[in-house]
């Protein structure tokens, strides 16, 4: 028995026809029949702080796995900053996760702060801004009305720095020590956790003298910071009650603050979640892991609550940007990231995908009716695919969110709502359908990106062995 299929957005025809196939999944769900133009949702300016962006779209962070190993950007990495820049978007989220240390880092090729290089770390940074400058202006756009951060992280459970598992973890969980050889050895102790919040601040000082306009201090997608919200079980300061759970996220904030004062923060945050899911051997599909005492681990598990209060610390601390998420990569893919086809590591979706990105849109909902004077980027939208545009424009239209982020749809077709802005036809044959070769490069050692759209991918070797690794 093979996993179940679903009808993708791109099989609908016109906008009745997806409507009533999206309040077929929630009838909250809507859509604009004919979004973008000049007076358009999309296209209303954003105010943030003293600064007001020309636009509601912001281009969310896609690493890439193509630095060095000395963690410096390439090539590809400077093109893919440039094309956030054509992108149109006036939020500009990080570009790519950027590690803190050596140890925090998913993969041998990651950016991080190096020591080591001294002044190479900051001219390399420097230079990402500066493609995103020059995209930006390519496209015809001022940089006046843009901003443009870095998001900060340590890879936590996930740290991959060597091409080898090396998992730092805040606590010991019931499935996912198995999955990566957890031990007691490997859980960070309360001095080694002060220490990655200097980092945190080196970095973010780092960011600060090449010009960013601010940082976010990841707290999504089961790396550590995320984890740490969820560290019931760990003893000492910085786990069991909520307080405890969000102390290293406290210290992170101030520490910026006092080093940093004229430097913006911000945070992406993965605001429910659900237990991992494993692949069902006989069918192919996505299952909850079964393991005792598993509803006593993660965050946003059970229901808001706990979500709510952390958005009223992100509030209390003076935070006003707030990037939603859900999940994670790497134990809930189908709802982190709804796809019609899994990586090579994943598994065939228990949902139609389309319910993926409702979880999204309605999570979103519900935090900015509670947290009106926050300002909320969404997330789950590149499933849409000729759709993104007209349910972007309905959500921005009624308030539901404050910006439309855009990740895997970038990588094939930055330029989709920014010609929608212009009033341009959009280009059915670059639009990201999901078949998360994007995921499938990493996972298999290679760079990511879109092989089978991007031309400058698909001319690549690695194109051919991704195309193998799906074969088999």
């Amino acid at each position: 028995m093979s996993a179940k299929t679903y009808t993708g957005p791109g099989h609908y025809q016109t906008p009745q026809a997806f409507r009533a196939h999206l309040q077929s999944i929630d009838a909250a769900l809507d859509l604009i029949d004919e979004p973008g133009g000049p007076k358009s949702a999309l296209g209303k300016p954003l105010a943030v702080g003293d600064r007001v962006l020309g636009n509601r779209i912001t281009a969310q962070p896609m690493e890439g796995w193509d630095g060095t190993a000395t963690g410096l950007p390439t090539a590809h990495t400077f093109r893919r900053w440039r094309r956030f820049g054509r992108s149109g978007a006036k939020l500009v989220w990080g570009g790519e996760a950027f590690a803190v240390s050596q140890d925090g880092r998913a993969n041998p090729n990651q950016l991080f702060l190096n020591d080591a290089i001294g002044d190479a770390v900051e001219s390399g940074l420097a230079t990402l801004r500066a493609e995103v400058l020059e995209g930006h202006a390519e496209v015809g756009e001022s940089t006046d009305d843009l901003m443009i951060g870095l998001q900060l992280t340590h890879s936590g459970r996930f740290a991959n720095p060597a091409g080898q598992s090396a998992p730092r973890v805040a606590y010991q969980h019931p499935v996912l020590d198995d999955r990566l050889g957890v031990t007691n050895a490997n859980v960070l102790t309360d001095a080694d956790l002060t220490a990655i919040a200097a980092r945190y601040v080196a970095t973010a000082t780092a960011a600060g003298h090449t010009g960013f306009d601010f940082v976010d201090v990841k707290a999504c997608h089961g790396y550590l910071m995320h984890e740490l919200l969820g560290a019931r079980s760990r003893r000492g300061p910085y786990g069991g009650d909520f307080d405890g759970r969000t102390r290293l996220f406290r210290e992170i904030v101030e520490g910026i603050r006092a080093a940093c004062p004229g430097l913006g923060i911000a945070v992406r945050i993965s605001i429910v979640d659900v237990p991992p899911f494993t692949k069902d051997p006989d069918t192919g599909t996505g299952v909850v892991a079964n393991a005792p005492g598993l509803d006593e681990h993660g965050f946003g598990i059970d229901g808001l609550d706990e979500p709510f209060r952390f958005l009223e610390l992100v509030t209390e601390l003076g935070i006003q940007l707030v990037n939603l998420t859900i999940g994670s990569p790497y134990t809930c893919p189908h709802l982190q990231r709804p796809a019609a086809y899994p990586p090579s590591d994943g598994y065939g979706s228990p949902i139609d995908p389309l319910a993926g990105v409702a979880r999204h849109l309605l999570v979103g909902r519900s935090c900015k009716r509670a947290f009106p004077d926050l300002i909320f980027i969404g997330s789950g939208y590149s499933y849409l695919q000729e759709w993104l545009p007209h349910v972007a424009e309905y959500e921005l239209t009624h308030g539901h969110t404050d910006s439309v982020g855009l990740g895997r749809m970038l990588l094939s077709y930055p330029e989709l709502l920014h010609d929608v802005l212009r009033g341009r036809a959009i280009e059915r044959k670059r639009l990201c359908r999901t078949f998360s070769d994007c995921t499938t490069g990493p996972r298999n050692g290679m760079i990511s990106g879109c092989f089978p759209l991007d031309p400058y991918y698909r001319a690549l070797p690695e194109a051919a062995l991704i195309r193998a690794v799906k074969r088999k």
